[in-house]
């Protein structure tokens, strides 16, 4: 299977097409927002705990405070696609922008474990608005090489936001675990730009012999099959920002500045990951069996690593093929749709992307036991990923039935 095909030119009316770069600014910004709401209080989760230990189950319950937003996402994504190809790519952003905003600064004054976490779960409902708007709007506004680009932006502002806003809730969380929720306000400043800079994507006109075929049906099948992918891709996106700081604790590295110097260089490679992306040409990037290999020899070697040096090569290794795999995994699914269809195919796609997310400590924790602890985890999840790749190698060199979408490609 091919990590990308070129997208089709023919489903947007380029006259929409907004002039200059401060609208792709814009939607990578808008794009970031999940991000803030995933790693924002990591750095203050024991402060919380502190604060609410009278509360029954809150051992529990304040840890959920950081990943239900991301399981509501993974649940409503696909409702918000359907509402995006309904309502209106524009329009839906700038309203859960403002949500966004409301519901992310609602814990400032909730005295309540519960109703905080009733505000994550509606934090997470309008995140899912938001990334599927901001994807869909990037796929409605640009085409081809300039479209993958600005896709492979998005995992590199992702990754970079990540470690800014991980720090920004370490400095501001040391004054009151509230402090962070702050920084949810900056939707209501985000939310006038979209509506002043974004142009409303219109389809394209289409001649009276184009218009009289019927439309293509959506491609239910090799929407599930790029979604599946993605589903893993995510767990494998997510696993070294999740469990290094428990590898380097095995490995007896327990300083937290050593902890977030690690993170920052396994975030670098993820960024560097998708600018290699961006300086391929469609016809020579890496496949996606190529890239799933690259990600299992880091994590072989992450596991393996009986060093401080081996464990951050392998880090290394694994993040730059995560940083690679994203935006394949995110134009192929592009590539897919028609634009009636976009907002409802990447809610789709958002949903398993997040979906992979919640599901990654999960999936370490399963192996934990099985394997013998959290490195032979890795290794095994390593030895899954090229076990995948061997399967989609060989599966593209079978030739696809007569007549099919892929054998017209090929």
């Amino acid at each position: 299977m091919p990590a990308s095909v070129v997208p089709p030119s023919h489903d947007y009316d380029h006259g929409t097409a907004p002039a200059g770069r401060l609208p792709a600014v814009v939607l990578m910004a808008g794009s970031c927002l999940p991000v803030l709401g995933a790693v924002l209080l990591a750095p203050v989760l024991p402060r919380m705990q502190d604060h609410f230990a009278d509360v029954p189950g809150s051992a529990a319950l304040v840890p959920v405070v950081l990943t239900v937003p991301a399981l509501s996402l993974a649940l409503l994504a696909p409702f918000a696609g359907m509402i995006v190809d309904r309502l209106g790519r524009k329009r839906l952003l700038i309203i859960a922008t403002v949500l966004y905003a409301l519901f992310g600064t609602a814990p400032l004054w909730l005295d309540s474990l519960h109703a905080i976490l009733v505000s994550r779960v509606l934090v997470g409902v309008a995140e899912a608005a938001i990334m599927t708007a901001c994807t869909t709007l990037i796929g409605d506004y640009y085409s081809g090489a300039l479209r993958d680009r600005y896709l492979a932006l998005q995992t590199m502002c992702a990754s970079a936001s990540a470690t800014l806003f991980f720090v920004l809730g370490g400095v501001l969380g040391a004054a009151d675990w509230r402090a962070p929720f702050w920084l949810y306000a900056v939707g209501l400043l985000l939310a006038p730009v979209m509506a002043r800079t974004l142009p409303t994507p219109l389809p394209a006109k289409r001649d009276d012999a184009a218009a009289a075929l019927p439309r293509s049906p959506f491609p239910v099948r090799r929407m599930a099959g790029i979604c599946l992918l993605t589903v893993f891709g995510a767990v494998v996106f997510y696993t070294v920002p999740v469990e290094m700081a428990y590898l380097l604790d095995d490995l007896g590295t327990d300083s937290t500045s050593a902890i977030g110097a690690v993170t920052a260089v396994a975030s670098a490679a993820t960024v560097l990951g998708s600018v290699l992306f961006t300086r391929f040409t469609p016809d020579r990037r890496p496949r996606l069996p190529a890239l799933l290999a690259l990600c299992a020899a880091g994590f072989l070697m992450m596991g393996l690593a009986d060093s401080l040096p081996l464990l951050i090569a392998g880090a290394v290794v694994n993040c730059v093929g995560t940083g690679l795999l994203l935006p394949s995994l995110v134009t192929r699914a592009m590539s897919l749709l028609d634009y009636a269809d976009r907002g409802r195919g990447m809610g789709l796609w958002t949903a398993a992307f997040f979906l992979g997310e919640f599901l990654c400590p999960l999936v370490l924790l399963a192996g934990k036991g099985p394997a013998g602890g959290l490195a032979p985890a890795v290794a095994l999840l390593g030895v899954t990923a090229g076990g995948l790749a061997a399967a989609l190698l060989l599966a593209a060199r079978r030739p696809a039935p007569a007549g099919s979408p892929e054998s017209a490609q090929q």
